[in-house]
């Protein structure tokens, strides 16, 4: 029997599995106080394999409780990507007595004459807060005759036009349909052709609506995430389009191909259904890995952790409308401060120094750049182990770089630069948490991000402070580090 170390490299604030693979998130919805989060899981491996649907409740969405298996295959196929929903009036009939949770997913069929897989929707149900599933007699619920790629369905109840609407992945599109009751769907529109980012196909969407810099003002964000195309170095990544949709059809505002994440690491997010309204927020979370690596990443025994959670606005920022995400408030409860930095100057001839060894670490910097050409971070894991963040404000790039961040050699992409490229302003904001094997960063409260793993050694022994070709200050600044 092959013994692992199931301890290596697990994270102490991000969702991971306790054994085996893992990859998107599914289902995420709250109800009766908990949050659910249900995800891509295979029970007999730490590679992908037959899909099942894993499960894990928080009241934080940090702490997680792992449950048992919520969704099995059955002969319509293995159990692929979905959303679940509350269904508060019984509109499938599957509630008589109370409300309770209703899954739509994809059945993938593979076929054993080597034509193309059949995918397929379908729904479960379940009267105990998620802990045992009832599937639906008379699925599939949604076919397409021709379609291969038909899949990732993301629902919510449209309450403009009083039914419930579906958002599917179809290949190179996101195709809409709607329904009264979650078991006859009708056709509404399509959307995709000619219009954003075609370097893979496209996977996992989720429509919703946000409001605009903190006013009245609403406009409708669409996230598809784009699949590997080994053409391309980047690998698996989530785009986004800022429009309007009037419960039938969606209409994107601009042309430009907007990301929603400049690292690696952050794809097949969606966000939870059914956050009170007097909460309000937007909450995604996204699989933190990349195909183009995912089944090689070092950890033995299991595969794969979520991003944290984190709560999505819209913004301007000059002419640029964008998708502005904050790890949520519920985070600060785990760190303390243990360093403050104020008003501290630092140049080319001298650096700046903290010693921070805990099992996590949340660096803020309010930045004022006095006219440094080059600024940024070292994070010392160990004394041969280093991750690099470097601000450069000639060419008006963030590069983010881990080839030397420790374990790297499974994989020859994994060493690439992460770049994110913006206009660098003499005053910038970062905030970053640093985990036994991840780095989020934050750019400029959340209008940027840049999610990466990484696999040292150990968290952090120093963090080091830099400039070069000038001079920085920073104030308001700190560093935390989890209680644990």
């Amino acid at each position: 029997m092959t013994t692992y170390n199931l301890e290596k490299y697990r994270p102490t604030l991000h969702f991971a599995p306790q054994k085996n693979w893992m990859n998107d998130p599914n289902g995420m919805v709250y109800f009766k106080g908990e949050y659910h989060l249900f995800f891509q899981y295979n029970p007999d491996d730490s590679i992908w394999g037959p899909m099942h649907w894993g499960h894990a409740v928080s009241q934080d969405m940090i702490d997680w409780q792992e449950l048992p298996i919520a969704l099995y295959p059955d002969e319509l196929g293995t159990i692929f990507s979905g959303s679940a929903v509350v269904d508060w009036q019984n509109t499938s009939g599957f509630f008589p007595v109370e409300p309770g949770i209703v899954a739509i997913f994809t059945h993938h069929l593979d076929k054993a004459d080597g034509t193309p897989a059949i995918q397929t929707q379908s729904l479960a149900f379940s009267h105990d807060q998620g802990r045992t599933w009832t599937k639906y007699e008379g699925n599939p619920v949604l076919q397409h005759p021709t379609k291969v790629d038909f899949r990732d369905p993301k629902v919510f109840w449209h309450t403009e036009t009083a039914k419930w609407l579906m958002t599917l992945a179809t290949g190179q599109t996101v195709t809409f349909y709607s329904s009264p009751n979650l078991i006859d769907w009708r056709f509404e529109s399509e959307f995709g052709d000619n219009i954003g980012s075609h370097d893979g196909v496209w996977e996992c969407p989720d429509l919703f609506e946000l409001g605009v810099d903190n006013s009245e003002e609403k406009k409708w964000v669409l996230l598809v995430s784009i699949g590997d195309s080994p053409q391309f170095e980047s690998g698996s990544r989530t785009q986004y389009f800022v429009g309007s949709f009037d419960g039938s059809t969606f209409t994107a505002d601009n042309q430009e191909i907007q990301w929603l994440d400049f690292g690696k690491d952050n794809y097949a997010g969606v966000s939870f259904s059914d956050i009170p309204n007097e909460d309000g927020r937007r909450i995604y979370l996204g699989w933190m890995s990349n195909w183009r690596y995912a089944n090689q990443v070092p950890t033995e025994g299991w595969r794969s952790q979520m991003t944290l959670p984190r709560t999505l606005a819209l913004q301007h920022f000059g002419d640029q409308l964008l998708v502005v995400q904050n790890p949520v408030k519920e985070l600060d409860s785990y760190f303390t401060k243990v360093v403050e930095i104020e008003d501290v100057l630092i140049n080319s001839e001298e650096t700046k120094t903290f010693a921070v060894d805990r099992p996590s670490v949340e660096i803020v910097l309010e930045i004022d750049n006095h006219d440094a050409k080059q600024f940024g971070i070292v994070l010392s894991h160990t004394e041969s182990q280093k991750t690099l963040l470097t601000i450069d404000s000639e060419t008006n790039h963030i590069t983010l770089d881990r080839k030397n961040s420790g374990e790297i050699t499974f994989s020859k992409n994994f060493s690439n630069l992460q770049e994110l490229n913006l206009q660098v302003t003499s005053k910038m904001k970062l905030r970053i948490i640093v985990d036994s094997s991840s780095i989020e960063i934050f750019v400029n409260e959340g209008a940027y991000a840049v999610t990466s793993l990484i696999y040292p050694d150990k968290v952090c022994e120093e963090i080091v402070l830099f400039a070069s070709g000038g001079a920085i200050q920073l104030t308001n600044s700190y560093i935390s580090a989890s209680h644990s």
